[in-house]
């Protein structure tokens, strides 16, 4: 089984639970998350969403992963598939981790597996990697604006 992964990260702010709130808070996206929108479902694992992904560089991608992990302030997970398991399965992951009191580091990562990834892989993060990025800083820009209504608490 071929595999790759992409990640990114940043500092933001701000305590664990009020990045979680801003980052599960799908509807919200569309006010301030240029890479990923629309999302609409909700953050349970098991439930189904509809994702759209606008890369900076590449065009727009729609999916429906599958939630595979919650853990409340910490992780979210969700797995999406092109077509059927095995040929190129995305496994698009969101941690949030402690750093200091009010402080945290945000990673988002995207680990790819499947026969597909060979001759996919060098393209799908040359247009993802980027998204991440745009996303990142506007996630750390919102939530130290304060704009969820509890930053500086």
């Amino acid at each position: 089984m071929f595999r790759k992964e992409i990640r990114s990260e940043i500092e933001i702010q701000a305590s664990p639970e009020t990045v979680w709130k801003i980052l599960t808070d799908f509807e919200a996206f569309m006010e301030w998350n240029s890479f990923m929108r629309p999302v609409v479902g909700v953050a349970e694992e098991g439930a189904k969403l509809r994702v759209q992904i606008r890369p900076p560089a590449g065009k727009a991608m729609a999916f429906r992963p599958k939630v595979t992990k919650v853990v409340s302030n910490i992780e979210l997970r969700w797995l999406g598939r092109l077509w059927i398991p095995g040929l190129l399965d995305g496994e698009h992951i969101f941690e949030i981790e402690p750093l200091g009191p009010d402080r945290v580091r945000f990673v988002q990562r995207e680990v790819f597996s499947g026969l597909l990834v060979p001759f996919k892989g060098e393209g799908i993060e040359e247009q993802t990697l980027p998204g991440f990025g745009v996303m990142n800083r506007a996630l750390k820009e919102r939530v130290e604006a304060g704009e969820d209504g509890s930053a500086g608490r």
